[in-house]
């Protein structure tokens, strides 16, 4: 399946304390020349606008995790969502491929449980997107 959306969150996931996670800004500038890349998040540092700022992508502040699902809902089916937090729950459980990230702020136990592949960091999130090959030995059957 060709993936054409990544939705990703942004406190947590992308970001440590508000601040850009380093080495996020080159992967997603690399990623957005073959998927369309969206940030849906609830902004509790309020400095993901201006750190994501010049990206090659879209920024949504959202209230909660269904309005992160309701975005999701109206993409379609190829897209792959990214989170840690239980307000990802709603948004990963409609995404084609959930990833779930273990970063410095933690992950929520219940967004492991309806994840298809784990990670430690965001980092390696984004390089599953890049090289597929690593996915197809970690979902085969």
């Amino acid at each position: 399946m060709r993936v054409t959306d990544l939705v990703l969150d942004y406190t947590g996931v992308l970001s440590l304390d508000g601040a850009l996670l380093p080495g996020v800004a080159e992967r997603l500038s690399a990623l957005a020349e073959s998927v369309r890349i969206t940030v849906l998040t609830a902004d509790t540092f309020g400095k993901a606008r201006e750190q994501l700022n010049g990206l090659p992508l879209n920024v949504s502040i959202v209230q909660t995790g269904w309005d992160k699902a309701e975005f999701v809902k109206r993409l379609g089916t190829k897209v792959v969502a990214i989170g840690n937090g239980r307000n990802d729950i709603p948004m990963m459980k409609l995404a084609a491929l959930r990833i779930a990230i273990i970063g410095p702020e933690g992950a929520s136990a219940e967004t492991l449980l309806v994840a298809d592949v784990i990670v430690r960091d965001v980092l390696d999130a984004l390089d599953l997107i890049t090289n597929p090959l690593r996915l197809k030995a970690t979902l085969r059957d």
